[in-house]
């Protein structure tokens, strides 16, 4: 057993106060990654690559991030701009089109997604958000993310030319305001920031503020008639199988966890938490965040263990922030689960 957050403390606190000089040299080397993980062949030359989804749907990556671009009769529109796109996108579309961009949709207000609207929010450009997002946005205004145009709360229908997206939104996930986009006619779905094909979540199941939110959207997302699915990351689109398949990992993620909970909870000898939790109070006398902190650290890594033994090599990322999703899904269990 590994208790990572411990070592990273006590690596702090034996380093110096004011230099980072004696931190330990990064040897950490990480499972190599399985097919699903892999990506699109991003091209050397313009730096990005595009995937057809047929009838005028595209989406873009550089290989980590993605947007969605729909070509209308009537004009572009664009989901997302994240800023490691960039001017990619504005050569993307240049390629498919001469058609002038007339619409943005945000999928949520994260700056890595949308940072860089700015670069295409001209006048005559209308910017489609939920209202939350819009709410967000207020909250912390930022140049790079021009505030929406059009708003709604529950369903909007967008309709540009020949092109129609539904937009809806179903509840908080991985934040308030993350919206379902999708493109009826190509059958495509967006729902960025949930589903990562090839993957395990990003770290604390994709920094989702409603974990309960975030494992109910497996279930809203295959009650959609999709064929390709576009989450944000990383480098190439999913499919129905990839959504059964993290829904999978992510229930896999909640009995384990279950589990570690029980166990660290009673004398059971198979982790030893009792007797760690009790030094660990003899070392900080008074400290109950200190017990607290090893409880979860103890169940967490019990968890990502477990739960390894079936992903490791069939999702890419499995060991790299398996600790993290597991972390993430104890403090759920210890809050919104009875």
């Amino acid at each position: 057993m590994r208790l990572r957050s411990t070592v990273l403390a006590f690596s702090f606190l034996t380093a110096s106060a004011v230099s980072f000089s004696h931190l330990p040299e990064v040897t950490e080397v990480w499972a190599p990654l399985p097919p699903l993980a892999q990506g699109n062949t991003i091209d050397a030359a313009s730096g990005y690559a595009v995937e057809a989804f047929g009838q005028g749907a595209y989406m873009i990556t550089e290989g980590a991030y993605q947007a969605l671009i729909v070509v209308s009769s009537e004009g572009v529109i664009l989901v997302d701009a994240p800023p490691s796109l960039g001017l990619l996108i504005h050569h993307a579309i240049g390629n498919l089109t001469s058609l002038p961009l007339t619409h943005i949709v945000y999928s949520h207000h994260h700056s890595d997604h949308i940072g860089a609207a700015s670069l295409f929010a001209k006048p005559h450009v209308k910017i489609i958000a939920h209202e939350m997002t819009k709410r967000n946005l207020e909250a912390v205004p930022h140049p790079t993310r021009p505030l929406p145009t059009v708003t709604f709360s529950d369903d909007y229908r967008l309709h540009v030319g020949n092109q129609t997206l539904l937009l809806s939104y179903k509840g908080p996930n991985h934040e308030p305001g993350n919206i379902f986009i999708y493109a009826p006619r190509q059958k495509v779905l967006m729902v960025v920031d949930m589903i990562v094909p090839g993957w395990v979540p990003y770290a604390e199941l994709s920094l989702s503020t409603d974990v309960p939110g975030y494992i109910a959207a497996h279930d809203q997302i295959l009650a959609y008639d999709f064929v390709h699915y576009v989450g944000g990351h990383p480098g190439r689109s999913g499919n129905r199988s990839d959504v059964e398949r993290q829904k999978e990992y992510v229930h896999d993620l909640f009995a384990n966890c279950q589990e570690a909970l029980s166990l660290t909870r009673t004398n059971h000898t198979v982790l030893g938490a009792q007797a760690l939790l009790g030094q660990t109070l003899q070392l900080n006398p008074g400290n109950v965040y200190a017990v607290a902190k090893l409880g979860i650290d103890i169940s967490a890594e019990y968890c990502a263990n477990v739960t390894n033994r079936k992903w490791l090599g069939v999702l890419g990322g499995a060991d790299t922030f398996g600790f993290e999703n597991a972390y993430a899904m104890i403090k759920s269990l210890s809050v919104d689960y009875a």
